[in-house]
């Protein structure tokens, strides 16, 4: 005896399910190119900006700097605005993607690779 489709059905609802979080999710990594977000060091004498995706888009650095007695000095400042941004950034992402899962149940402390 044949009972209609059962879990034929049910299966079907999954896979359009899936494809519709795969569209959101995809919109959602396009959205994190347009999301942008500053990091900084030395009290704003360096700072640079990036997209929530971690993309550096630009770099400014404060003229006092300029100095060859500063080179270490603006070198670690530097790098300093640089790992802020990618924290600010990597946070920006992971709130998108947040919004995105919103509902689905993942794994406790899941959380998605910067991209």
């Amino acid at each position: 005896m044949l009972k209609g489709l059962g879990g034929l059905g049910n299966m079907a609802k999954i896979m359009k399910q899936a494809q519709e979080m795969q569209g959101k999710i995809a919109d959602a990594q396009a959205a994190l190119e347009n999301i942008e977000v500053t990091g900084e060091s030395g009290a704003g004498m360096v700072t640079c900006t990036a997209n929530a995706k971690g993309e550096l888009k630009g770099l400014n650095i404060d003229s006092t700097l300029f100095n060859v007695d500063n080179k270490e000095v603006v070198e670690d400042l530097i790098l300093a605005a640089i790992k802020d941004v990618q924290a600010k950034a990597n946070e920006a992402m992971q709130a998108g993607m947040a919004e995105v899962t919103a509902g689905m149940k993942l794994p406790e402390g899941m959380n998605f690779p910067s991209m």
